[in-house]
C-alpha cells in the first residue's frame, strides 16, 4: 500500500460490516426433486468479489444450488437475489453470471481463440472488439502462443485456462465454478489454485466455486460454506472453519481430527475440566463452554497439536496420555503417527520433519507421551 496505512477491515471482510450490501443474496431457499430435497432452506449473502467455496461431499446439494445461481433450476421455494435483482423467471443467457463445468466443454473442432470467443459471436459483439478481447484474456491467461491450436494439442491444466478464458471473456459479474480443478493432477492442481486467484484478484469478479476438496476450499477461498445433506452448516474465513468448526461433522470434514467424548468435571468461566474415558485422562480447556454440566460433549483435537515424545512432560496431570506408535507414515514434510493409547484407542498425531535426521527418532512400538496446550482443544456439543 503506497500510503503504507492498512485498509479498512470491512474493505477486507465486508461480511464483518453491518452496512455492507451483499452481492449474492440467497434466501431461504428450497429444492425438490420429487420426494427427494436437495437443497434444504439455505440461506447465504456472498459479497463483491469475493471467492466464495460451497464444500461438500457428493450428494449434499452443492452443485443443485450453483445451478440455481446460474438459472439451470428454479427453487421450489425462497428467492435468490444478484446485484439487488430477483432472479425468479430469469433465464440463464439474460443473468450476469457465466459458469464453468468441470469437463470444460470445450468444442473439439475449433482452435483455443474460437473457443474463447464463441459467447462474444453468439451475442453480436462487433469483430474488432472480438479480436481484441479475445488477445487480451488469452495474454492474461499467459495462452497467447496456443491460440491458434486445438484443445486436443493441448495439456489439461491448458484446457482448463481456456475453459476460463471463455467463461471470462464476456465480463460477467459473477462466474461459478463447479470442481473446476478437479481434472488436473495433485501437483498442477496446486499451481493452478494461485493462478486462479490471481486471476479473480485482478479482474475483480466475484467467483463462487464449488468443491468437494478440502485443501482447494482453504487454498482458494475468502469465506468457505460447508454443506451437508441440503444444509450449509458453517460458514467462515478458512482459519474459522479449521480452528473453529461449530459440530463435530464440520471438525471431522475439514482435515483430520481426533475426537473424544466427555463430561465436565470442574467448571468456570475461564476453563473447564472434561473427564475423558476414551484418553484416558483429564482435559483441560483455558475457557469456558456454553453447555450445561449434564450435557454430552466432545474435544477435538487436531493432530498437529499434540506433542509427542519418550520422556514425559513436566506436567502429566492433565492434557497427557501415554501409549505405543502402532504406525509411521513418512510424508517428507511431515511424519504421521498412528499412538494407541493405554485405553486401546488409536490416536493421529503429526509431527514436522524440520530437519534430515534427528537424534530422537521415533519408530514403531516405541512407548511415548502426548500432551496438548490448554488452548489446543475445541469443545464441541453437537
Amino acid at each position: 500500500m503506497l500510503d503504507g496505512k492498512k485498509p479498512e477491515s470491512s474493505a477486507l471482510e465486508p461480511w464483518k460490516d453491518p452496512a455492507a450490501e451483499p452481492y449474492i443474496s440467497i434466501r431461504n431457499v428450497t429444492k425438490r426433486f420429487g420426494d427427494f430435497t436437495a437443497v434444504n432452506d439455505v440461506s447465504l449473502n456472498v459479497y463483491r468479489q469475493e471467492l466464495f467455496c460451497l464444500l461438500g461431499g457428493s450428494g449434499c446439494g452443492k452443485s443443485t444450488l450453483l445451478r440455481m445461481l446460474a438459472g439451470f433450476e428454479e427453487p421450489t421455494s425462497g428467492q435468490i437475489f444478484i446485484d439487488g435483482q430477483d432472479m425468479a423467471g430469469i433465464p440463464p443467457y439474460r443473468r450476469p453470471v457465466n459458469m464453468m463445468f468441470q469437463s470444460y466443454a470445450l468444442f473439439p473442432h475449433m482452435s483455443v481463440q474460437d473457443n474463447v470467443a464463441f459467447g462474444l459471436k453468439q451475442d453480436n459483439t462487433p469483430r474488432s472488439e472480438i479480436r481484441d478481447r479475445v488477445a487480451a484474456m488469452l495474454e492474461l491467461v499467459k495462452l497467447s502462443p496456443f491460440a491458434r491450436r486445438k484443445p486436443h494439442q493441448l495439456s489439461g491444466g491448458q484446457r482448463q485456462r481456456v475453459a476460463l478464458a471463455r467463461s471470462l471473456v464476456k465480463e460477467p459479474k459473477l462466474l461459478l465454478l463447479d470442481e473446476p480443478l478437479g481434472a488436473l493432477d495433485r501437483k498442477l492442481r496446486e499451481s493452478t489454485q494461485f493462478e486462479l486467484m490471481n486471476l479473480q484478484d485482478k479482474l475483480g469478479v466475484t467467483f463462487i466455486v464449488v468443491t468437494h476438496d478440502q485443501e482447494e476450499a482453504m487454498t482458494l477461498a475468502s469465506r468457505i460454506g460447508v454443506m451437508n445433506l441440503g444444509q450449509i452448516v458453517q460458514v467462515g474465513t478458512p482459519s474459522e472453519i479449521y480452528e473453529y468448526p461449530t459440530s463435530r461433522f464440520v471438525a471431522d470434514f475439514i482435515g483430520s481430527v481426533n475426537m473424544f467424548a466427555g463430561r465436565i468435571v470442574d467448571e468456570d468461566s475461564n476453563y473447564v475440566r472434561i473427564a475423558a474415558d476414551e484418553a484416558g485422562c483429564t482435559i483441560f480447556i483455558d475457557h469456558g463452554v456454553a453447555a450445561p454440566p449434564s450435557a454430552d460433549l466432545w474435544v477435538a483435537l487436531r493432530p498437529e497439536k499434540i506433542n509427542i515424545s519418550r520422556e514425559p512432560p513436566a506436567d502429566t496431570r492433565e492434557n497427557c496420555v501415554q501409549g505405543v506408535i502402532d504406525g509411521i507414515a513418512y510424508m517428507g514434510d511431515m511424519s504421521v503417527f498412528n499412538v494407541k493409547l493405554n485405553t486401546g484407542r488409536m490416536v493421529k498425531v503429526t509431527r514436522p520433519n524440520l530437519i534430515r535426521r534427528s537424534e530422537d527418532t521415533l519408530t514403531w512400538d516405541d512407548h511415548v507421551w502426548l500432551h496438548w496446550h490448554p488452548a489446543s482443544g475445541v469443545v464441541l456439543t453437537t
